[in-house]
């Protein structure tokens, strides 16, 4: 699986995506939550969702 074509990326983009519309590009937040998936590799696949996206929350939210 590549981060293309994962599905915690795919949902932490969707979701982000709604919540930093007036902030942020959708293209910024899909690099961020990639480069957040990236850096969690090591993680168990069960908490992958919810890391990913609280990872790249904070990130955004901090400015990136």
């Amino acid at each position: 699986m590549t981060l293309t074509d994962d599905p915690a990326v795919d949902q932490a983009v969707a979701r982000l995506s709604d919540e930093f519309a007036a902030r942020l590009r959708p293209q910024v937040i899909g690099t961020v939550v990639r480069t957040c998936r990236r850096d969690l590799s090591g993680v168990p696949v069960t908490a992958l969702p919810e890391l990913v996206e609280r990872l790249a929350r904070t990130r955004l939210e901090a400015g990136v």
